[in-house]
């Protein structure tokens, strides 16, 4: 690809290579979506700055933290249908839906964001089981609380019928090596449920007032930080198959690893004390998406991991993801097994799903205008 291409753009030439583009089964793992209304929840707990939409004009809404403007949204991060379409342009046959992160609502009374968890779950649930060929789903858990959480996870598997559970990096400031949350990880381990973990709360925030550091800088490290934490922790040894997956790449650990693994083999009395296998090693034990938006980075990437531990994401809707689901991954001219292998086959992996499932045509109505 020319250094001035935009992604994409060989395929925009060459009609062979989008033909047989389009004929791979395309899954988004990395996607976000939420109610177009829910209950006024300060109302609902008597307590709190909670989040709530305000709908200000047709098809867009402002999404709140209490009184306070947290983000724009449009009508694509609640109805199934324009995410439909907007699938149909890409070619992204099936979207896995789960809340956008600033829900997880860890901070508040475990009983209040249980009852939260709830309601998104079930309106994820809702969505797949309206289009089952199209989404699938992943809950949302109190990790404040350990029992709670996993309650909530058997019943997200077990009563709702997904294939996992999205948590966040840490859990106001514990990292994943937590007793507490590791407990819920084990228990995810032997219900068989995939855990796809998102960046939230990212660090050094003091530092990083302008530029959208937070976003561009902070969640990277804040990845790397949950992804050491279980690897020099003991975590992904002692719970050897759990299905673990991370946003964004696996933010810096897979282009920091050679430092990781330099510590862990020069100073084991800091890093190695509570595992006995390498960072290297348990690495390939993750699973990543696809988003990190340079092709270099992810040749890197897929020579660091391995494509089988790669899968498209694309952070839908949001303006940081990207807006071609898969188009980097198309770019990169790879042969027809590593394409169809990121494009769906690692998703299915990780998900313990069947392609099989996602074989029926769907139909669309009318969406917001």
């Amino acid at each position: 690809m020319g250094s001035n291409e935009p992604p994409g753009a060989v395929f925009l030439r060459e009609s062979a290579w989008i033909d047989r583009i389009d004929s791979v089964l395309k899954i988004d793992l990395h996607t976000h979506i939420l109610p177009e209304r829910w209950p006024d929840l300060a109302q609902r707990y008597g307590c709190g700055d909670w989040v709530s939409l305000e709908h200000h004009q047709p098809c867009c809404a402002r999404m709140m933290i209490g009184d306070k403007f947290f983000r724009e949204i449009e009508s694509n991060c609640w109805d199934p249908v324009i995410r439909m379409q907007d699938g149909d342009r890409s070619g992204t046959r099936v979207q896995v839906l789960s809340t956008v992160p600033v829900m997880f609502s860890y901070g508040a009374k475990p009983e209040h964001a249980l009852d939260l968890s709830k309601l998104l779950n079930d309106h994820i649930a809702g969505v797949v089981a309206t289009h089952p060929s199209r989404f699938i789903g992943l809950g949302t858990v109190p990790m404040q609380s350990p029992d709670l959480a996993i309650g909530e996870l058997e019943r997200c598997i077990n009563e709702l019928g997904m294939p996992g559970i999205q948590i966040g990096s840490n859990v106001n400031g514990a990292n994943l090596d937590d007793p507490g949350i590791v407990d819920v990880l084990e228990a995810a381990r032997d219900l068989k449920a995939a855990v796809f973990v998102h960046p939230w709360q990212m660090l050094g925030q003091d530092r990083h007032p302008s530029y959208w550091l937070p976003w561009l800088v902070g969640m990277p490290a804040e990845t790397a930080t949950a992804m050491c934490s279980l690897m020099m922790g003991g975590v992904l040894e002692k719970l050897q198959g759990l299905r673990i997956g991370f946003a964004h790449g696996g933010g810096a650990t897979p282009f920091t690893i050679g430092r990781i693994q330099h510590g862990w083999d020069v100073r084991p009395d800091l890093c190695a004390e509570h595992s006995s296998i390498s960072p290297r090693t348990l690495l390939k034990r993750c699973y990543v998406d696809s988003l990190v938006h340079d092709e270099g980075a992810l040749r890197l990437l897929i020579e660091t991991m391995g494509a089988d531990r790669i899968a498209l994401g694309s952070d839908y809707p949001f303006p940081l993801g990207e807006h071609h689901p898969g188009a980097l991954i198309e770019a990169c001219g790879f042969d027809d097994a590593t394409t169809q292998r990121l494009l769906s086959g690692t998703a299915l992996e990780f998900l313990g799903m069947n392609a099989s499932l996602f074989t029926t045509s769907d139909e669309t109505n009318e969406a917001c205008s």
